[in-house]
């Protein structure tokens, strides 16, 4: 590994190269590890040549532990584990990941056991059918399993989002998202940006899909951000993205002679 902590894109192997790459961004999970892996074993059945990586963004319980253990034990034998070497954000534990894919599409889910990793296997199909250029699908989380403050907290911030985005989106913040590798990494990077990838792969000109998808009670531990915390941090990112899109000129097409 370098002293940068950036990773390129493992050489190709043996193996199947991967057309998808599901990424999980986690923090102080140990105990949702096993379990979570042993789900995604499942759905990779159902999906195509596949790798699945797990970004830990400087855990401070047996979180890389337990992932060890599920690669060891041959859950997931081959399971990419990445680690920070402090936290940094789940924007930038969810860059790390995608920078060191190899499948052109990548999923994303939570590693707390809240997102059910069969949904992605719907996502990819309906991605799979969709005409024109490449869509960004989200998984909805029609019935959200959090406390009432949380879901009151993040009705509220969804509902300005989509008011002052204009993005289409109803949960602008969902773990479960699918998208093309190449699409991602146009955009620029900042700490909340997962908040927001609806209006920015959007303002980019990749269409949005919107796929209802089945939400969870957490299996252990609690979340690691207040109500305060995401309302008082979202919406200075909310100005900052408001800018950003306001700042950003694209062609809407490149020709060359």
């Amino acid at each position: 590994m370098s002293g940068t902590g950036l990773l390129a894109p493992l050489a190709t192997s043996d193996r199947s190269e991967p057309v998808l790459s599901i990424v999980a961004a986690v923090l102080n999970e140990a105990e949702n590890i096993r379990p979570v892996c042993a789900e995604l074993a499942e759905a990779a059945r159902a999906l195509p040549p596949c790798e699945i990586i797990f970004v830990d963004d400087g855990s401070t319980d047996g979180t890389v532990d337990a992932l060890v253990a599920a690669r060891t034990d041959g859950i997931l034998p081959d399971l990419r584990i990445l680690s920070h070497d402090r936290r940094l954000g789940k924007s930038a534990a969810v860059r790390t990941g995608v920078e060191a894919a190899r499948g052109q599409w990548i999923a994303t889910l939570d590693g707390d056991g809240q997102d059910d990793p069969m949904e992605i296997v719907r996502m990819f199909e309906l991605a799979q059918k969709a005409q024109g250029p490449a869509p960004l699908v989200v998984g909805v989380r029609l019935r959200r399993q959090d406390t009432l403050s949380r879901r009151l907290a993040t009705r509220f911030a969804n509902g300005l989002r989509r008011r002052l985005l204009r993005d289409g989106c109803p949960d602008t913040g969902a773990p479960l998202k699918l998208f093309r590798r190449a699409d991602f990494l146009r955009l620029p990077q900042f700490e909340g940006v997962h908040r927001f990838l609806p209006a920015l792969f959007g303002h980019y000109g990749t269409p949005l899909l919107c796929q209802p998808v089945r939400h969870r009670n957490r299996l252990h531990g609690s979340s690691k951000y207040t109500n305060f915390n995401r309302a008082l941090v979202g919406f200075r990112d909310l100005l900052g993205v408001i800018w950003l899109i306001n700042r950003t000129r694209l062609p809407r097409r490149v020709t060359e002679r």
